[in-house]
This record gives C-alpha cells, sequence and structure tokens, in this order.
C-alpha cells in the first residue's frame, strides 16, 4: 500500500503574508538572476561587476570616488575594492588619487571599459525582454512603483534609490 504525497501547493505554509511576499521576492529574483548570470558568464562578468561598469559609465568623462560608486550599488559590495581590482586588470577601469587627499580613489571607465558596455548592449535587452517582457507596461510601471513603497522605509536618506 503506497501513501500518497499531499500536493505541493496544500504543502507550502508561510507564517504570514509579509514572510510569503518576501519568499516570492526571492524566488523571482532568483528565476530572473539565472537568465543574467548566463548573459554575464558570457562575457567573464558579474553582475555586479557590471553595474559598476555602468554607473562609472553615467558619470563619464568625470570619475567617482570609491565610496560613492559603493553607495550607489544596486546590491551591497562588501569587497568593492577586490572587485575594483578585478575590473582594473581587465583594462575596463582606472584609479587615481587626488594630489590634495592620497586617501580618496577616483575610478574612471576606460575606452575598453565603454566598448565592453556596448557590447554588452542589446544581449542585455533581449535578457531583459525574456525577464519581463511578457509583462505590459503597466504592470511593469506598477511593480517598480510596489518595489519602490516596499523598501522606501530602508533605504538611507542619501540613497540614489529613493
Amino acid at each position: 500500500m503506497t501513501v500518497q504525497q499531499p500536493k505541493l501547493a496544500k504543502t507550502l505554509r508561510f507564517d504570514s503574508l509579509e514572510q510569503e511576499v518576501f519568499l516570492n521576492l526571492w524566488r523571482t529574483y532568483d528565476r530572473l538572476r539565472i537568465l543574467e548570470e548566463a548573459l554575464f558568464d558570457r562575457f567573464d562578468l558579474t553582475p555586479q561587476q557590471y553595474n559598476v561598469l555602468r554607473l562609472l559609465r553615467s558619470h563619464h568623462p568625470e570619475p567617482l570616488p570609491t565610496l560613492a560608486l559603493a553607495e550607489r550599488l544596486v546590491s551591497r559590495a562588501p569587497d568593492i575594492t577586490r572587485m575594483l581590482d578585478k575590473l582594473e586588470q581587465r583594462g575596463f577601469v582606472e584609479r587615481t588619487r587626488p594630489s590634495d587627499n592620497r586617501r580618496v580613489v577616483h575610478i574612471s571607465i576606460t575606452e575598453s571599459g565603454l566598448a565592453l558596455l556596448n557590447q554588452i548592449a542589446e544581449p542585455l535587452s533581449e535578457c531583459h525582454r525574456q525577464q519581463l517582457g511578457h509583462m505590459s507596461e503597466a504592470q511593469l510601471e506598477q511593480l517598480r512603483d510596489l518595489l519602490r513603497v516596499a523598501r522606501q522605509p530602508h533605504e538611507p536618506d542619501t540613497s540614489s534609490w529613493r
């Protein structure tokens, strides 16, 4: 005699609506991240390295201080120095120290870094279409607004994500 397994949907239990929403966010991130990581693997980049290059391009030709760069990242980078080391070794960023304050390090994107971003642009747009292209513009705008509301009390006052 075999014992029937309960249906998966019936076995999922959440302690609260907040937990269910959070776990849904986490699962969604995981599903969408798989597509993005496959793309960045083709260019031997991590999503965080791409984000650094994207932020530096938005300030090009001006450099950004390392701490300002770290504050603008989508997700925390506990070891931004090592990440910048790897990007610098590949010729995608340059570091400079102002003569009036040797403790500050300025980071700028190189021509090679800009070329890489240009090379990634269309495949990344296609990746985003795969991730979210099934949603209408109104749904995307609503989701964007809800996500902003959800994280707003947890953003520092100085955050560019406010």
